[in-house]
Parts: C-alpha cells; sequence; structure tokens
C-alpha cells in the first residue's frame, strides 16, 4: 500500500444507487470484507423495507453490522463507531480489506471526524418532543431548535424529524446545544487511512425512477406485511427509532387507518427521495470523494482501476 497505515475502502452513495450490487462485484476482485453503513439494516426483521441483502447475497456475500438489534432497540453513530472499528480490526488480523458500504452519511462522518459523547436517550424528553411534533408539526420543533441552537437548526431539515428530535433533547437534557457538544468532540485515532468511493446517478430523474421502482417492488414483494408483523412486537411503538426509517413510518400510518396506501406510497416516495437529496448533499461535503456514475457500463472497471493506484 500506498500508507504505512492499514486502509479501508468506503463505498458510499444514495439510496437505490447501486451499492450493494457493486460492493459483492468488488469483494470478487479484491480481498474485501463488508462492513455494512446503513443505521436501519441493523434492525432483525426489518428486511424488504430496507432493502437488506436476501439472505443468498449474505451467505455468498457476508456483510457485518447487518442484523445486530431488535427493532425495539435504538443504535447511535458512537455505537457504530464502536462496532465498526471493532471489525475492521477484525478484518485486518485476517490479512484481508474492511470495505464499507452503505448510504447513512453520518456514520461514514463519526467514524473519520470524531463524534462527540452526547448525554444518554431520554424518553421522557423524547416523548415531550413528540407530542409536539404531534400538534403543531415537525416544521415548529424545527423552529424551536432555531432558537435553541441557530447552527444545528441551519443544517438540519425540518422534515427530518429524526435529528430534529435528536438535537433538541440534547439541548433540553443538557442546556449545551448540539453544534457545541460536536465543536468539542474529540478527533477519531488517526490510525487508518481511507479511500473514498462516491456512487452518483445523473440526471436526477433516473434516480428518481430508480426510488419508485424499487418502492413498488417492495410493496410487491409484502413490505406492508413485514410492517403488520413487526407491530406485533409488544415493545415496538411508532416513536421507536428503527420505525423513524423511510417507508416504516409512512405506512404505520396507512396501517392505522390515517391515510389510505395510495397516499402512503406517495408519502414514502417523497420521504425516499428527501433522503437521496441529503444523501448527496453530504456526498457533496466529503473530502478526497473519487466519485462514478453508477449506471456506466464499465463502472467496475472504473472503480477497479482507481483502487489498483490506491491499493498497490
Amino acid at each position: 500500500m500506498l500508507s504505512a497505515k492499514p486502509l479501508c475502502v468506503f463505498v458510499m452513495g444514495p439510496t437505490a444507487s447501486g451499492k450493494t450490487e457493486l460492493a459483492m462485484a468488488l469483494c470478487e476482485r479484491w480481498e474485501f470484507d463488508v462492513i455494512s453503513v446503513d443505521s436501519s439494516q441493523v434492525y432483525r426483521g426489518m428486511d424488504i423495507g430496507t432493502a437488506k441483502p436476501s439472505a443468498a447475497e449474505l451467505q455468498r456475500t457476508p456483510h457485518r453490522l447487518v442484523d445486530i438489534r431488535d427493532p425495539e432497540q435504538g443504535y447511535s453513530a458512537g455505537e457504530f463507531v464502536r462496532d465498526a472499528r471493532a471489525a475492521m480490526r477484525e478484518i485486518f488480523s485476517a490479512g484481508r480489506i474492511p470495505l464499507l458500504v452503505g448510504g447513512t452519511m453520518m456514520y461514514f462522518r463519526a467514524l473519520t471526524e470524531g463524534i462527540a459523547e452526547l448525554p444518554a436517550a431520554d424518553d421522557a424528553v423524547r416523548a415531550e418532543i413528540d407530542a409536539l411534533a404531534e400538534a403543531s408539526g415537525w416544521p415548529a420543533v424545527h423552529a424551536e431548535l432555531q432558537k435553541a441552537d441557530p447552527a444545528a437548526a441551519r443544517r438540519i431539515s425540518p422534515n427530518d424529524s429524526q435529528r430534529l428530535q435528536r438535537a433538541l433533547e440534547v439541548f433540553r437534557i443538557s442546556g449545551k446545544p448540539l453544534s457545541d457538544w460536536q465543536r468539542d468532540a474529540a478527533a477519531p485515532p488517526d490510525d487508518i487511512d481511507y479511500v473514498k468511493i462516491g456512487l452518483v446517478i445523473e440526471p436526477r430523474s433516473i434516480l428518481h425512477e430508480r426510488i419508485a421502482s424499487r418502492l413498488a417492488g417492495m410493496i410487491a414483494s409484502g413490505f406492508v406485511d413485514e410492517l403488520r408483523r413487526l407491530r406485533q412486537r409488544s415493545g415496538l411503538k411508532r416513536e421507536s427509532p428503527a420505525m423513524r426509517s423511510v417507508g416504516y413510518r409512512q405506512f404505520w400510518s396507512y396501517l392505522d387507518g390515517e391515510i389510505s396506501l395510495e397516499e402512503a406510497s406517495d408519502r414514502a416516495l417523497f420521504a425516499t427521495r428527501q433522503l437521496a437529496k441529503r444523501q448527496l448533499t453530504w456526498l457533496r461535503s466529503e473530502k478526497s470523494v473519487f466519485s462514478v456514475d453508477a449506471l456506466e457500463a464499465d463502472a467496475i472497471d472504473t472503480i477497479s482501476t482507481f483502487l489498483v493506484k490506491q491499493l498497490k
């Protein structure tokens, strides 16, 4: 390798950009072991709605950090950093290279730039914030965050309920803005080098078509029935972190009889497009990313040529 440090490869990109297929193809060419970077695929039983690799795919190309939590439990960026670094050490010890693949950009950022040791979640405070959102909408939560933490409010969309809730929760618990916690975060250990590959699909309309096609396929494959089974779990609630995943929260409203199946599908499609937009914004802000059009016929060869130079 060009560096004396051990090296990891990232494959980052928006939802529906073909990251899983590319990862499996790269593992056929390189001595890679995959670590999933997906905040929803960590949950057992959430398979269809998270586009989790199939059992056959996981047998062919094992993914670490998939199916490691029950959906009643939470999973944080800090836990991901701990678990990912442990997995990387195992992979290095086996003489192989970690391939970190996913679309949870905050996890990638936490791994490379560090993460603040934030206050633990408080169910009572979260319930208060959820009640505010239920009564007045998430833009009202955003407006309150704007007063408490303008820097965080500028970064977080008024429709990003999970990040809004956490940012306001941190302030209410500690009296210290999330942006201040993040500013004071300790830097991560400088013991690993990272090669970053970003998947993009242009024009954006093609990505939107892929998102719509995938959502239709999920519904046809039994996504709603999957959610019905999850709702039978006694500890799982609408407000559970796992159920904030795109798609699950919209179809939960359908199963509660609040909206029609068509409206749930439309809302899930809109939310997924918004997620892709945020992912692309994060990706553009990342440093030293080798960007590849995921739909190019020779994308895998382009990436392999690039990796030859990085890993020789």
